[in-house]
């Protein structure tokens, strides 16, 4: 099933709302410039990845071209060069977060591979058995399977936090779980990957704290969207991706307070994250550096490093109300389509909504709209508690970035309508 939609019906127009240029913003991206299956690409699949703007592919590229080496180890002018490129985005990964000193920014390839690095080394080496660890009922699996392992590993009891209906956290059942006090550590989402809900961060932090808990942001989605601050929410640990902050894949950020770091024992053995070494003992390095061994990604960090200041450039602010006014905007024209039901209902939501079309499987959906070149996903979005608590197998999700548009959304509602009499 083709649907025409000209090209010029999805170019930014005096439609679009908030104070971020999304002409200008497109003209960033090169990949929007191409058409799929003849059709003009409608993205609206940022949450599982977003497209890269030309500073980041430009930096990499760049660096490999002129100053790549190794970091760390080397005296010559390009490992010298590389080094200083590759530790200065970790001053730029703490100024993004706010973060009280520099060595408590963590170099990791994604955000699974920061929670099971806080899961081993935290959760084996700090915490004891007989400890919970307390989740919510919307996280994505890498907020959920490396608690079950520690579980299994050393005793550590799960418990889960309940949602409403609505998709929000039930406070007063989380606070109870706390309630006796055998609360180690809180893991939980900042924002979910499939109702697009915030969670209530400083009040999640004041009440663990006030239970002896330590807690935990999965913050790959929230980082996106809205500024954080997290000397102002109060957390212990906080972790992002570079894939969907507009970087490359293969790196990514664990933030945690020193004094934790401190007490942690590495989660990799090797080069690096050393001091020194002998056959009968070997010193671990100083923190950041304990946690990170091996040759790191070093064009991967750099090109974070490029994201993380096109992002500050186009402004927290800016991106937030843009990002808002898409998600009111396709909220609006989805109640508008017959059969279609938008799973979560929270009044605070980041950019994404995730939804339902009678007669249709999510696939089918997904298929169909990109046939028209609209790129969605479907399926459990990696949560599949989480549909199991709405009763569902699937849905599919339609996710925004900054360079997302008022027209793509009415694309979206259009085609999706359209599917619907195909069902039909």
């Amino acid at each position: 099933m083709n649907i025409d939609i000209p090209h010029e019906a999805l170019h930014p127009g005096a439609l679009d709302q908030g104070s971020l240029d999304v002409a200008r913003v497109r003209r960033d991206f090169p990949i929007l410039s191409r058409t799929v299956h003849g059709k003009p690409l409608v993205f609206l699949d940022s949450a599982a990845s977003a497209q890269k703007p030309r500073v980041v592919i430009d930096t990499m590229v760049a660096t490999m071209e002129t100053q790549y080496a190794n970091v760390h180890r080397g005296l010559h002018w390009m490992s010298e060069r590389a080094t200083d490129a590759y530790e200065n985005v970790r001053d730029k990964a703490a100024g993004l977060l706010n973060a009280a000193d520099r060595h408590e920014v963590v170099f990791v390839r994604n955000s699974t591979e920061a929670i099971n690095l806080v899961a081993h080394s935290y959760g084996r080496g700090v915490m004891q058995p007989g400890q919970a660890v307390v989740i919510s009922a919307m996280e994505h699996h890498s907020n959920i399977v490396p608690w079950q392992m520690l579980r299994e590993d050393r005793g550590i009891e799960l418990r889960v936090a309940p949602i409403s209906d609505a998709g929000e956290l039930d406070i007063d059942a989380f606070e109870s779980l706390l309630a006796d006090g055998r609360v180690g550590l809180v893991a939980i989402t900042h924002m979910s990957n499939v109702l697009g809900t915030y969670t209530p961060a400083a009040r999640i932090t004041g009440i663990a704290h006030a239970h002896g808990a330590k807690v935990l942001f999965d913050g790959s989605q929230a980082i996106v969207h809205r500024r954080v601050d997290v000397q102002a929410i109060d957390a212990d640990f906080y972790v992002f991706t570079g894939h969907k902050l507009y970087g490359p894949t293969g790196i990514g950020v664990l933030w945690a307070r020193r004094e934790l770091l401190e007490r942690m024992p590495p989660f990799l053995g090797g080069g690096e994250m050393i001091s020194s070494v002998t056959y009968e003992k070997t010193e671990w390095a100083a923190v950041p550096h304990k946690f990170e061994a091996g040759t790191p990604a070093i064009v991967e960090a750099i090109g974070l490093g490029a994201a993380i200041d096109y992002v500050e450039d186009l402004g927290y602010e800016a991106i937030a109300a843009h990002e808002a006014a898409l998600t009111d905007h396709a909220l609006a024209r989805l109640a508008a389509v017959p059969g279609i039901e938008v799973l979560g209902r929270a009044q605070d939501r980041g950019g994404l909504v995730s939804f339902t079309l009678d007669r249709a499987h999510a696939h089918d959906v997904a298929t169909l709209l990109d046939r028209n070149g609209i790129a969605v996903r479907a399926g459990h979005h990696c949560a599949e508690p989480l549909m199991h608590r709405f009763g569902l197998h699937s849905t599919a999700r339609a996710s925004f970035g900054v360079y997302t548009t008022h027209a793509e959304i009415d694309a979206l509602a259009d085609t999706l309508a359209r599917v619907r009499e195909f069902f039909a």
